[in-house]
């Protein structure tokens, strides 16, 4: 969830100092995430005392003198002994200027599907690099996954400057490498930073060691890149989650519709259209927090009364009625694959977007994004885990899919497969990495079992 501003005013002073930001590190296996943010919660004095003492003791254990700053977010038994990030861990943090939310992800491929979690509601993405290795094949990767989740603001943090002598044409090159990269990845902005985690230059204190560098420190880059959002500027979209008939003595007649709004603005007296039924009404009266008001917006969560009698269930979604959005059955749309089995033409899913599941069949993986050169590897055959392509679905029943470009929340789905219910694919519906000229598929043949859409 991000601060917003209030659609009847603009932020004030003391709201805009106290901003909310999420943001996810990613990089390589030893780039020193983990290392960089123990070393942004202990420097920003974001770390409990007994918490530093519980580290420095299993740092002792382990042989090492000063603490392993690491050991702050890694905090499974298999991480602690490997030195690595398996998990996603969040953090939460606080500076007089901003609050945030911190995901630090794993650096190893097979994990690749984590930083997808982490950087899914990310509004920054923090990618690490070696500075003795330079940008590699996972940092490409990282960098294509925040451009297709659409992540608005990306930092290179050079980490481990100390190990390269501090050298600025270390520094220069490999942002140079980086920017063109991301850049030709539609990245809107991207920071670079030459850091040490390690000994803490530039992280949270500039560095005495880099005085050709007269840039931010990462956290005053946190700390003041814009994230604040005027919700008016999107369309409005709210999934019904959940219809509340309490048909008590009080309420004999109540019917309303409650869930979070994903996007925009919503007021009484607007016209509204229920997707994907196509029926049209009036906003009635918004309940929120059990008080009645006239407008609500992004991301609260409200109830809506409508003015009229509507078969409207979980799964479908209210919108002002001149918005453009049509359901359908077919979706195109850019995937991250994250399951180790991989996902072939024929395949049979369930397709989770907002609050609506409904069966779907893959009919076709037009084609494979190669991370070297960022070409289309046409008609792949399948993805793999980690692998990111171009999918055609088609849906047992219409759903009320945005363009992602257009709306993170109601532009994404999940695959999941219907046997056990694990998580398959992530999808990003519309032309991110787009090949215009896929061929369509051929309609799937019909079967007997539920499944001939």
């Amino acid at each position: 969830m991000t601060d917003t501003l209030r659609p009847d005013g603009p932020a004030t002073a003391a709201t805009a100092t106290t901003s909310l930001l999420r943001f996810a590190t990613a990089g390589s296996v030893d780039d020193g995430k983990s290392t960089l943010v123990g070393r942004l919660l202990h420097d920003s004095k974001s770390v409990l005392s007994d918490q530093l003492e519980a580290v420095s003791r299993a740092s002792q254990e382990r042989g090492q003198q000063a603490p392993d700053l690491a050991l702050l977010t890694d905090g499974l038994r298999a991480e602690r002994e490997q030195g690595i990030t398996i998990d996603v861990a969040y953090r939460y943090f606080a500076t007089p200027r901003r609050r945030f939310i911190l995901a630090d992800t794993p650096g190893h491929v097979q994990y690749t599907r984590n930083m997808v979690t982490g950087a899914s509601t990310a509004e920054l993405a923090v990618v690490l690099v070696d500075a003795r290795n330079g940008v590699v094949e996972q940092t490409r990767r990282h960098a294509a996954v925040a451009a297709l989740l659409r992540v608005p603001h990306v930092v290179l943090a050079v980490n481990k400057m100390d190990l390269a002598g501090y050298r600025e044409e270390v520094f220069a090159r490999i942002a140079d490498e980086f920017t063109a990269y991301a850049t030709s990845l539609g990245v809107p902005e991207v920071t670079a930073i030459p850091i040490s985690a390690l000994e803490g230059d530039n992280v949270v204190t500039p560095s005495a060691h880099m005085d050709w560098y007269s840039g931010p420190t990462v956290l005053e880059h946190l700390e003041t890149v814009p994230v604040t959002h005027d919700p008016t500027d999107d369309a409005a979209r709210f999934p019904v989650q959940y219809v509340i008939r309490p048909r008590t003595p009080e309420h004999p007649d109540y019917r309303g519709y409650a869930g979070q709004i994903a996007s925009g603005v919503l007021r009484v007296g607007d016209r509204v259209t229920v997707h994907p039924s196509g029926r049209t009404t009036t906003i009635e009266a918004i309940d929120a927090l059990g008080q009645a008001v006239d407008v609500a917006w992004a991301p609260q969560s409200v109830t809506l009364l409508l003015a009229n009698d509507l078969d409207v269930s979980r799964g479908d979604v209210i919108a002002p009625a001149d918005a453009a959005l049509r359901p359908g059955r077919d979706v195109t749309a850019t995937v991250c694959h994250l399951h180790d089995r991989p996902l072939r033409p024929g395949d049979r899913v369930l397709l989770k977007h907002a609050t609506r599941t409904v069966k779907a069949l893959v009919k076709q993986i037009p084609s494979r994004l190669t991370l070297d050169d960022l070409s289309q590897h046409p008609e792949p055959g399948e993805l793999a885990a980690n692998d990111i392509g171009r999918v055609v679905l088609r849906t047992a029943e219409p759903l009320p899919v945005d363009a992602y470009a257009h709306s993170r929340r109601t532009g994404s789905f999940l695959l999941i497969d219907p046997a056990d219910g694990t998580t398959l694919t992530a999808g990003m519906a519309g032309e991110a990495f787009a090949d215009a000229t896929a061929r369509p598929a051929p309609a799937p043949a019909p079967d007997d079992d539920g499944w001939d859409f």
